[in-house]
């Protein structure tokens, strides 16, 4: 039997000329075979899916955050959408009535919380920019923000504020207003008054609009709703101009494709909000609950609670990055192995039962209800109980962990790709397609999609397993990088926005993302090393958790830094009688020996070239982390500051392979 094919041909693809390289054929999801779904009528503006919603659910549940009675977590204590739209009001009258016009800008700097959202749309009622201020940034980046957006309001969650006040003199040209979602002290108040500022609590603010009404403006589709600034692996956060427009056109393309695959969203839906609404993947993700009249509980922000909140809330869907679904997967098989041979070779039996009736066709439903009820239940209970999609995006998840969670998690598992300038969602797998494993699958049907080859890295966009850098074009786009025309030029060409990202389609329409095209530098003998590509091939090794592989054009090696795992470096040790913790077997030539055998393993299985190998390793016990500043708050390597952090390690390395005899 032929296997289905998810994507449509739209337009012919093209030869090289003029200089220009060759371009494959523009695809689109098959779920568009009639044309993309148009938006509800009336809606234009993410303001209109809020207002709607209270319209056609009042009284259901809205946001909802866990009670603390006597230093204790409770229940969730829900707001209903009129609750949660009468607060607004307010917000909205309090920040006009501060002087801030249509166009303004207004920054909101915290975690996720009911405050978060009601400030949002706040700003959606009255015409005004709303600026995330990156919780996960510096105060750097935060005063760069607020002087490049120009930013003359910004609501901050209560611990934030003396964060907030680093940015001062120089965020004060322009920032007039601060509003707490909480309380405000006495020497807080103090403070932003030396600067000229106002600063209010939240029920401050609330009564600040009293008894003055504004109207609200009309929205067109082409306004502006937010500047997202992406944290970026190199220079200066660039702000993502994204309009009412993208949203609006977003959200009716993932409800067609929901409702296609039998797995819409209704107002019983519950989501945990966790991933920082600073970012697009969650932002959106919050606006579609909205759009159905659904419920949205936030977490308390600390990830060592964060299974419990899980549990007491219960989400129907849970949407994830990589580095939490991967410590769900160590956790899981830290348990599995922990709990006696026994119940580790019935959990062997059933995982390999269900995968094998998976991989025949069937749904993971269907697949093993009896493994389901005697032993996967305790990972669906783990995640609440109610779970029946976990989405995955941000980040590649690697191909063993998606296939782990699709069998034991007794729900659909599904990774996404999209970028903050195409409004986040452009490619999506789909439920019970495991021939999809490994890949984002095919395009959400709101896009345009082709390939774009790239000679000098060897990839066709024409040849028969066509390979390019992914190219998008649709409503979904962003409308720039605010300030920044030149760099707007750069990634848009012809109406086509240029990822930046390698992609290989796959027989059945779905996107494999394979490399990176800024990611490739030469080494001195005049070979081109695409280190995304090898980092993927390398990171399959089970003994390190991460890796970063650097090389340069006066150097004919690479060589790499890596985060050993933790179990399986201490395991190795133990068999092998060298003696010493965690960081000091890091440091142990004998461990690195091992670690580069593992790698250079991986390295002849998969047919390597002979310069893609590492030939020096350092073993770093603590992982890439955002307070050193190597990796962005999506998790993505920053490369520059890698190199300067390692600058000294890296010397020795290629000092010690170049050394005669060496």
């Amino acid at each position: 039997m032929a296997e289905k094919r998810y994507i449509i041909q739209m337009e012919e693809g093209k030869p090289a000329c003029d200089g220009k390289p060759s371009i494959g054929p523009v695809y689109r999801s098959s779920f568009a075979e009639d044309g993309f779904p148009a938006p509800i009528p009336g809606l234009e503006s993410c303001w209109d899916i809020f207002r709607m919603a209270v319209e056609k659910y009042p009284n259901n549940r809205m946001l909802g955050c866990r009670e603390i009675v006597n230093g204790k977590a409770g229940k969730y204590v829900w707001q209903t959408y009129k609750e949660v739209y009468d607060i607004v009001l307010k917000v909205g009258n309090s920040i006009r009535s501060c002087g801030v016009e249509e166009g303004g800008k207004c920054g909101i700097y915290g975690a996720n919380c009911a405050e978060w959202i009601m400030s949002m749309e706040a700003c959606n009622a009255h015409g005004l920019y709303c600026v995330p201020l990156y919780d996960t940034l510096g105060a750097g980046a935060v005063e760069f923000i607020i002087c490049h957006a120009e930013v003359s309001i910004a609501f901050v969650e209560e611990k934030k504020i003396n964060e907030l006040f680093k940015t001062f003199p120089n965020a004060t040209k322009y920032l007039k207003t601060i509003v707490s979602f909480g309380k405000v002290t006495p020497e807080q108040k103090e403070e932003a008054e030396k600067y000229g500022l106002a600063i209010y609590s939240w029920e401050e603010f609330l009564h600040l609009g009293e008894n003055k009404q504004f109207d609200l403006p009309v929205k067109k589709k082409s306004d502006i709703c937010t500047i997202m600034y992406t944290s970026g692996t190199t220079g200066d956060p660039k702000g993502v101009l994204i309009s009412n427009d993208s949203i609006v056109t977003l959200t009716a393309g993932v409800k067609r494709l929901l409702e296609r695959v039998n797995e819409q969203l209704t107002a019983k839906d519950v989501y945990l909000s966790y991933l920082p609404l600073a970012h697009i993947f969650d932002r959106v993700i919050e606006e579609l609950f909205i759009l159905h009249g659904a419920s949205i509980g936030f977490w308390r922000g600390d990830v060592k609670l964060l299974v419990e909140d899980i549990g007491e809330l219960k989400p129907t869907i849970f949407c994830a990055v990589p580095r939490v679904l991967d410590r769900i997967y160590s956790g899981l098989l830290q348990k599995i192995s922990g709990g006696g041979l026994l119940k580790k070779k019935l959990f062997d039996v059933a995982y390999s039962y269900k995968f094998f009736n998976m991989r025949k066709g069937q749904t993971h439903g269907e697949a093993s209800p009896i493994c389901d009820k005697i032993v996967f239940n305790k990972v669906k209970q783990g995640l609440g109980g109610n779970v029946r999609l976990i989405l995955s995006g941000a980040a590649p998840l690697s191909a063993l962990v998606e296939e782990f969670l699709r069998v034991v998690a007794c729900c659909h598992v599904l990774q996404g790709y999209g970028l903050t300038e195409s409004c986040a969602g452009t490619f999506v797998s789909l439920p019970n397609e495991l021939s999809m494993l490994g890949t984002v699958g095919p395009p959400v049907p709101n896009v345009d999609i082709r390939l774009e080859s790239v000679p000098e890295m060897g990839y066709d966009a024409l040849a028969s397993t066509p390979r390019g850098e992914i190219c998008i074009r649709g409503n979904t786009l962003f409308s720039g990088y605010y300030k920044r025309e030149d760099l707007t030029n750069e990634v848009m060409v012809d109406g086509w926005f240029h990822t930046g990202d390698i992609g290989e389609w796959q027989p059945n329409g779905s996107m494999k993302i394979i490399d990176r095209k800024k990611n490739i530098f030469k080494l001195s003998q005049g070979e081109y090393v695409a280190v995304e590509n090898l980092e993927n091939i390398y990171g399959v090794v089970s003994e390190i958790d991460s890796i970063w592989v650097y090389g340069n054009s006066f150097e004919s090696y690479l060589v790499a830094v890596a985060n050993p795992n933790k179990q399986a470096l201490e395991r190795w040790a133990a068999e092998n009688d060298v003696t010493g913790d965690f960081e000091s077997l890091c440091q142990n030539p004998k461990a690195k020996e091992f670690i580069l055998g593992q790698l250079s393993k991986i390295g002849k299985e998969k047919k390597l070239k002979g310069f893609e190998f590492i030939k020096a390793v350092h073993l770093d016990p603590v992982p890439f982390d955002m307070e050193r500043d190597l990796l962005t708050p999506t998790y993505k390597k920053k490369r520059p500051q890698l190199l300067k952090y390692y600058q000294d390690l890296i010397d020795n390395m290629y000092k010690s392979i170049n050394k005669p005899n060496a």
